[in-house]
């Protein structure tokens, strides 16, 4: 098998999965054009544990981990079977690597991960499962647990950071208002280190960054994409998929590193 790329995406407000807007299309198309993996790794911020943990299930379910939206968002399922070997194997590189990390059989898969999985493989047919991301990572130590699955992309592995390009739910504006400025300018700033394959700047995107602490006051939804980085390595093309900006300040551009020519 082919090499797969990895992938950073966007997964907004969990209304997304209803409302597939500018970014849903092409996570479709994405989905039909790579080859098929024998398993999605996903490594969202709604999943922080003290120390690594792997989802091991052979059925994880669907979680609904949020509050307040409308009732069909909460009957949506996304069945994909579980990948307890490749989970294994996953665990085993992480402690090759040097992280604590330890398997998680009752483990589901939270929004950032079926939300935007909903899109690519619709009919929820390849295997899926989750690494969690450790409470003290940052930009550097996301980029390293990239690094250390990096493996699996030889090994059918598509593996995926969901997180948010821009997330700062203080200045959610709903339906209404005009898309901000500064996440239009933080998007720019990544797209263009992206592009430019410059993974030292991108390690330090919080310091330099423009309007960095205002796009995301807490780096939860950023780090994903360090893990995403971290797995393709430098020097790698990137694919942007140009998500817009939803609900004024969540930017949902998303990017395909290494992506099959």
């Amino acid at each position: 098998m082919s090499r797969l790329p990895t992938l950073f995406v966007s997964h907004g407000a969990p209304t997304f999965a209803l409302d597939p807007g500018r970014l849903g299309p092409q996570l479709t198309a994405l989905g039909q054009a790579l080859p098929r993996p024998a398993a999605v790794l996903v490594v969202s911020p709604h999943w922080i544990t003290s120390q690594v943990r792997v989802g091991t299930s052979a059925a994880p379910e669907t979680i609904h981990d949020f509050g307040g939206f409308p009732r069909p968002l909460y009957e949506i399922q996304y069945p994909a079977p579980g990948a307890p070997a490749m989970a294994e194997r996953a665990a085993q590189l992480l402690q090759d690597a040097g992280w604590a990390t330890q398997g998680e059989p009752q483990r589901g898969l939270d929004h950032g991960a079926w939300v935007p999985l909903r899109f690519v493989y619709p009919q929820a047919d390849v295997p899926m499962f989750q690494v969690s991301m450790p409470s003290r990572l940052d930009e550097r130590s996301a980029y390293a647990l990239g690094q250390a699955l990096a493996p699996l992309r030889d090994e059918g592995v598509l593996v995926v950071g969901s997180g948010s390009l821009t997330h700062n739910l203080y200045e959610f504006r709903g339906a209404h208002g005009a898309d901000a400025p500064y996440a239009r300018a933080f998007s720019d700033w990544v797209r263009d280190t992206l592009q430019r394959q410059d993974h030292t700047s991108l390690l330090q995107t919080m310091a330099l960054a423009p309007y960095a602490e205002r796009a995301h006051p807490t780096p939860d939804h950023l780090l994903p994409l360090m893990v995403a980085a971290g797995a393709a390595g430098a020097d790698v093309p990137v694919q942007w998929l140009d998500g817009g900006i939803t609900h004024g300040v969540l930017s949902m551009d998303s990017f395909v590193f290494d992506p099959i020519q």
